[in-house]
């Protein structure tokens, strides 16, 4: 049968969906050389918006160094930079997000992952013709989605968009969880005859439960490359276990062109990693009907649960998700996906706290109705609550407004010109605070070895040819090593 192939999600999404991005340098160093001997097709391994963020200004560390020394460290497998030059929740000047990728490329990551929120490659083709000219090869996410829009043909019509603006490979999404066995069966053949020659990868979010399973129906409709993450940050809301999907796969009488063997350090370290830091492990989940009427990522869920609480209205939890629904086909069906799903699930909480639908609205949503976060939106609203928000003193000032592009030359001036391009896009993706705090907190040094400090001891006192014998004890707990000739060691351990 086929051979299938994986593409691994450790370090970046794992890390995301389950970590919050609170892995930092050193504990992704020291596992990415078991998941470069594995066979990885290629391992997503940076996001440059968010994780720069998250590194510099809540864990204290440089993002470029994560960069620099992971492309380094490889020597097998290819790694992926998954996102862009344009999209995400910030207006960054296009010329600082060419400088970014720019500088991605010449650490030699040359694949990309990025997506168009609301599946419109004809907009999206600009992007991936400037990651080309970058130096990029682009795989281009079909998102899954679930709305009287998201019909088959729908989907039909949104592959072969992505097909003529030829992306290396084309990733059928699902970043909700949202599809089921039956969903995926009638879909994989649309794909796979939409997109002609480009190659098909499958990237799905184990929310529901249904995601392992989903990764077998792939594989049986003939998508030869899947996308796993390793255990602690397998499952949950995070992608499905690369040891779980290839048993079964193996035993359906698939290949599957991996070697399990150099990813159970991995697992065993992040494990150890997440329970000196109190970090989640993931772990499957039961089915749950609900997520089907709301389509909140998990993560949101959280987040909506704060800004409620901030206001004493934790209680009202139910009734936000409730009207995220009607906000979501208000607001013409948008796939739930960064920053979309934001916009949605920020006017819904609004709409309760204030009760009065529409009342306030932030610049975003505005900025979503003047169709500045997707073309579509302004097509496929609700009209009169399009008229709603835009009915109002800001919406007309944010409607002759157009974000600022700078020229590199233009923001170097208002840095100084001695600043250097790695600094110029620390400060613009991460923030001022970000870029000053970093380098105060751990080295990753403190991360490369994450043994358990048991065999930590031993390893290192056996080194030590100075000591004849040595004898730990805790409690009814024994340990001694004794050394005869101090070349030759050996040991004991009684209870």
């Amino acid at each position: 049968m086929t051979d299938i192939h994986f593409i691994d999600t450790t370090v970046r999404d794992g890390n995301q969906s389950l970590w919050a991005f609170n892995m930092k340098t050193g504990m992704m160093l020291s596992v990415l050389p078991h998941l470069d001997e594995a066979g990885f097709d290629s391992i997503e391994f940076y996001n440059h918006g968010i994780q720069i963020k998250k590194l510099g200004k809540d864990l204290g560390e440089d993002a470029l160094e994560w960069l620099k020394r992971g492309t380094a460290l490889k020597t097998k497998t290819e790694l992926r930079l998954h996102g862009g030059i344009r999209g995400g929740l910030s207006l960054i000047p296009l010329s600082v997000r060419r400088l970014m990728v720019d500088i991605v490329v010449a650490h030699g990551v040359t694949l990309n992952r990025s997506s168009n929120s609301w599946n419109d490659f004809p907009e999206h083709a600009p992007e991936v013709e400037d990651l080309r000219k970058a130096g990029m090869r682009t795989v281009v996410n079909v998102i899954y989605s679930i709305s009287p829009r998201h019909t088959t043909e729908y989907y039909r019509e949104r592959v072969a968009q992505a097909a003529a603006i030829n992306p290396y490979r084309i990733c059928f999404k699902d970043v909700g969880g949202l599809l089921t066995p039956e969903r995926t069966r009638e879909l994989v053949p649309i794909f796979k005859e939409a997109a002609g020659d480009v190659e098909l990868e499958f990237h799905a979010h184990s929310n529901n439960g249904l995601a392992p399973i989903n990764a077998l129906e792939v594989a049986k409709g003939g998508i030869k490359y899947i996308h796993t993450a390793v255990p602690p940050v397998a499952n949950g809301s995070s992608q499905p276990s690369i040891f779980n999907v290839a048993q079964n796969l193996r035993a359906l009488g698939f290949h599957t062109d991996i070697d399990e063997e150099p990813l159970h350090p991995v697992t065993e370290k992040l494990t150890t990693i997440a329970h000196r830091n109190h970090l989640p492990i993931g772990a499957p989940r039961l089915f749950d009907q609900a997520i089907y009427g709301h389509q909140v990522p998990g993560g949101m869920i959280s987040n909506l649960a704060y800004q409620l609480k901030l206001v004493g209205m934790e209680h009202r939890l139910q009734e936000a998700l409730e009207e995220t629904v009607r906000v979501r086909e208000d607001f013409g069906y948008p796939i739930m996906v960064t920053p979309l799903s934001q916009f949605v699930g920020s006017q819904a909480a609004m709409n309760v706290i204030l009760g009065e639908r529409y009342k306030l609205a932030s610049d975003a949503v505005i900025q979503y109705a003047l169709g500045l976060w997707g073309r579509e939106a302004t097509t496929a609203m609700n009209q009169d609550v399009r008229a709603k928000i835009l009915d109002r003193s800001r919406a007309r000032e944010l409607a002759s407004w157009e974000p600022p592009q700078p020229s590199i030359k233009e923001v170097r001036a208002k840095f100084g010109r001695n600043i250097t391009d790695e600094e110029m896009v620390l400060r613009f993706f991460g923030g001022d605070e970000a870029y000053e705090s970093m380098g105060k907190s751990s080295s990753p040094e403190d991360f490369l070895s994450v043994s358990h400090p048991v065999v930590t001891l031993i390893n290192e006192l056996s080194k030590r040819e100075r000591f004849k014998h040595v004898v730990v004890q805790k409690g009814d707990f024994s340990l001694s090593l004794r050394s005869d000739s101090g070349e030759n060691a050996g040991n004991s351990a009684s209870d």
